[in-house]
């Protein structure tokens, strides 16, 4: 995206990064803000500098380095874990199937993502 050199860090390609936040503007709208956590794809210098070409579009805000408590994405998937807790996939597939399916009843609740964030003291504009 942007012609961003394309790397790989931990397992993810930097454009895949990029164009994931491209996706996003593009099906949500933008001004977007963009909650990260350190992930090295996160913070290189490709990814900073295509937020930084597109300030009227994104922000940016980095969880703390190690601070389960205070990422909201950690109660999600405690509570997708727990909801397959007695789960018996029968393959990787079934497993992805399954977990798919949690995350999508999931997100048929936005007012349990709204308390994922207000539980972490987190204040976020625009959210009910």
């Amino acid at each position: 995206m942007d012609g961003l050199k394309s790397e790989c860090l931990d397992g993810f390609r930097l454009d895949k990064v990029d164009g994931f936040v491209g996706i996003l503007s593009r099906n949500v709208g933008t001004p977007l803000l963009v909650v990260w956590d350190r992930l090295n794809a996160h913070r290189s210098r490709a990814t900073t500098d295509f937020i930084a070409a597109h300030p009227q579009d994104y922000a940016v805000a980095y969880l703390p380095a190690y601070a389960p408590e205070l990422n909201p994405e950690e109660q999600c998937n405690a509570l997708v874990k727990r909801a397959m807790a007695n789960a018996l996939p029968e393959s990787v597939a079934d497993l992805h199937r399954l977990a798919r399916r949690e995350f999508c009843r999931l997100q048929g609740q936005p007012e349990m993502i709204v308390r994922f964030f207000r539980h972490t003291g987190l204040s976020v504009a625009g959210l009910p």
